[in-house]
């Protein structure tokens, strides 16, 4: 019996689909290799590589997660699903070479602003002109939360970690901006979550 029960997020279980559905539409031809940041428990990356076996999906995050990523990959044998690299951000070397998109669903209110302003200093700088980033989650406009939901949900982020918190739409796009960085698509999504496209311009 594995000492390790294989990790389940029910906000993947809800979610999944409708990330799948704008990846389908936002995806250009050219856009074969993508890199998950912070794969989580690993089910974003079955259920949308399963959806689309044209894309090689490379997983990642930190080394504790690795073992449960794992779990659901052999589980469902998908050969462009890719094991995960170790990437911790602020103490890990950027783990790929060639990428075409990078993506990554709720991370950036997870972690403190700090290391959100050095994941985005890490993809300014190893990202070519073209490659594109893809966030989901939420975001504030304005200083304002879109819902009551996202206000109770940044207390409860909060309560947690007091350097978490729901991050403001103005100032993520300043940081990318800075790191040559433009925004082309921002999706508003269900559950009150937006679904921001960047591209690297240079």
């Amino acid at each position: 019996m594995s000492e390790i029960e294989k990790p389940f997020a029910p906000a993947c279980e809800r979610n999944q689909a409708i990330i799948l559905e704008v990846l389908q539409r936002v995806l250009r031809p050219t856009d074969k290799h993508i890199f998950e940041m912070g794969s989580g428990t690993g089910q974003h990356a079955v259920y949308i590589g399963e959806k689309l076996p044209q894309i090689i999906w490379q997983t990642s995050d930190i080394k504790s997660k690795h073992a449960g990523i794992d779990m659901w990959l052999d589980e469902m044998n998908l050969s462009n699903v890719m094991p995960p690299v170790e990437y911790e951000i602020g103490h890990s070397e950027w783990p790929v070479k060639d990428v075409d998109v990078v993506f990554s669903a709720n991370i950036i209110h997870i972690i403190s602003e700090i290391l959100g302003m050095q994941m985005i200093q890490d993809l300014g700088q190893n990202l070519k002109a073209g490659n594109r980033v893809m966030l989901y989650g939420p975001f504030k406009y304005q200083g304002d939360f879109t819902s009551e939901s996202n206000a109770e949900f940044d207390v409860w982020l909060k309560e947690n970690d007091p350097l978490s918190g729901i991050r403001d739409f103005e100032l993520t796009e300043k940081l990318f901006n800075n790191q040559g960085l433009k925004l082309v698509e921002d999706i508003h999504m269900p559950a009150n979550n937006q679904f921001l496209v960047f591209e690297k311009c240079s």
